[in-house]
């Protein structure tokens, strides 16, 4: 880690003072639903059988150091991303032929395949496609290099579930309010105007992207109201996130929405004579609505999917006319294979998506090393480096999954492989460590503070629609309708943890404070 570009921060506190702090920071998140359900481990169940506490969501104290050039380094490329990833979900024979590979050693990955294959059989009645992407980096500065400058690295491109976009929102208004009531020390002087502390606009933005799609589905053919559909988990202990955009649709937008467990698909939905999606809400069964778009907040774990039931649910959303955000295709374009596809270094694939220069140059920039552990020539090389003890210190190891916790690291890489049949490594990529400058920030969480060495990682969000594929038989090229950046997210987590997965118990939500360096 670099150790000398960021000034002291944040400041020490008297014990007067830090009391202030975290009583008005308990306070003003409860009051604007900065929160979460708690972990039985925090409150076990027997004390809230009925699920009603919530409490704070973890979140920093103070918003984290983060430098100007870096932040819009990363919000000026999201349009591209939007519209490289757009073009990757719309390209069904690369996909297939870059996807294909994991299909005999990664079950998840070939099911939704075969749901893909099952819809394209039939044919597709929606060539609308939505995008709520999240784009995570973070801070690098060449170690090797004593004159580097920072730039952003991604860690990973998210296609669904792109989650605390709603949290994100909120924790920047909590930073700038305990700014406004001098909350912070004299000395915080990197917080003391606005233009450090900007807004994080997820909430409006996702929630627009949402309404535009909604729109762009046109009337209702079946005579029946509309309605925007959360496929979300149950229980659900991040709903608050999942809220703050669901009321924003319905107040700002007029837009109904509601609320489908992922096992409850079958029970409440069915599909008319022309593929409409229908949904009856349980409370209401007198009344039916038609489904304009799918937002899945659920479904993108294997863990989800515990029967062929769950799968031909799962086949029952994609057949409908609903527009899905995102659809199997756009689902896969995320995976960590796609990823490193791109990145491999002399890879030509970025600039086949985007064709446009300066797009590719400024995407490509934002790439980290990356290799794949086939039995290519950069496979052979990359698990040479991997079984290195020396050597895999300098690299994380990724399976193609989304959500916290699932990456091996460092280290562990060699027993890692050791303990997994060789035929299964192809379905990981092998990324080099992006190395971020050294700060310290203190974490509220289950009511308690942890102060030291902290790690930040920069999510910005993206929305895309389009149109593209085979619609009732008529071949149709790819149109981008809407495309724009939708706000940022800062997730912050101890040193001591590799993960930084907010839900999966491993960071927090943060907001940035810009520094010039």
């Amino acid at each position: 880690m670099a150790n000398d570009l960021y000034p002291a921060y944040p400041p020490d506190l008297t014990a007067e003072q830090e009391a202030y702090l975290l009583t008005n920071v308990k306070d003003w998140s409860i009051a604007h639903g900065l929160a979460v359900r708690p972990t039985p481990a925090y409150v076990p169940t027997k004390q809230d059988p009925s699920g009603a506490l919530a409490t704070t969501a973890p979140v920093t104290l103070f918003p984290s150091l983060f430098p100007r050039v870096c932040f819009e380094q990363a919000k000026g490329v999201a349009t591209a991303y939007n519209e490289l990833y757009s073009a990757i979900a719309s390209d069904e024979g690369w996909l297939k032929g870059t996807v294909e590979e994991l299909l005999e050693i990664d079950d998840f990955i070939a099911q939704l395949w075969k749901v893909h294959l099952k819809v394209k059989e039939e044919g597709d009645v929606q060539d609308l496609s939505l995008g709520l992407f999240r784009s995570d980096y973070m801070v690098h500065i060449d170690p090797t290099d004593s004159s580097a400058k920072p730039s952003v690295k991604q860690v990973e491109f998210n296609t669904i579930a792109s989650s605390f976009g709603g949290l994100s929102t909120q924790v920047s208004a909590l930073h700038k309010h305990l700014r406004s009531i001098d909350a912070y020390h004299d000395s915080t002087a990197s917080t003391s105007t606005d233009d450090a502390l900007p807004d994080a606009t997820s909430v409006p933005k996702l929630a627009e992207a949402m309404a535009l799609a909604h729109r762009a589905y046109g009337p209702s053919s079946s005579a029946l109201p509309t309605c925007v559909i959360f496929l979300v988990q149950d229980p659900e202990r991040n709903v608050f996130d999942q809220r703050h955009v669901e009321y924003a649709l319905n107040t700002n937008h007029g837009v109904r929405t509601f609320r489908l467990p992922f096992q409850r698909i079958l029970d409440d939905t069915a599909l008319d004579p022309d593929r409409k999606l229908l949904y009856t809400p349980p409370h209401s069964p007198s009344k039916s609505y038609e489904v304009t778009l799918l937002y899945f907040r659920a479904g993108y774990s294997p863990d989800e999917y515990k029967s062929d039931r769950d799968w031909h649910a799962r086949l029952h959303l994609e057949r409908s006319a609903a527009i899905k955000c995102p659809s199997i295709l756009t689902q896969l374009a995320g995976t960590k294979k796609v990823q490193q596809v791109l990145a491999t270094p002399q890879s030509p694939h970025l600039k086949h998506f985007l064709p446009n220069e300066n797009q590719a140059a400024a995407v490509l920039r934002t790439f980290a090393p990356i290799y794949p552990m086939d039995k290519s020539p950069a496979g052979l090389e990359a698990r040479r480096l991997a079984q290195n003890p020396s050597a895999a210190t300098r690299f994380v190891l990724k399976p193609q999954r989304e959500g916290g916790g699932n990456n091996i690291y460092r280290s562990s890489i060699p027993q890692f492989l050791k303990s997994t049949p060789e035929s299964h490594w192809p379905a990981h990529i092998l990324m080099e460590m992006i190395e971020p400058p050294a700060q310290k920030n203190s974490i509220f969480r289950n009511g308690e503070v942890a102060t030291g060495g902290v790690i930040c990682e920069l999510g910005v969000y993206g929305a895309c629609l389009w149109r593209s594929g085979v619609v009732n038989g008529e071949r149709r090229g790819r149109e981008v309708v809407e495309n724009f950046e939708a706000g940022y997210l800062l997730r912050t987590k101890g040193m001591g943890s590799e993960e930084g997965g907010v839900a999966a118990g491993f960071g927090s939500v943060d907001s940035v404070c810009l520094v010039d360096v």
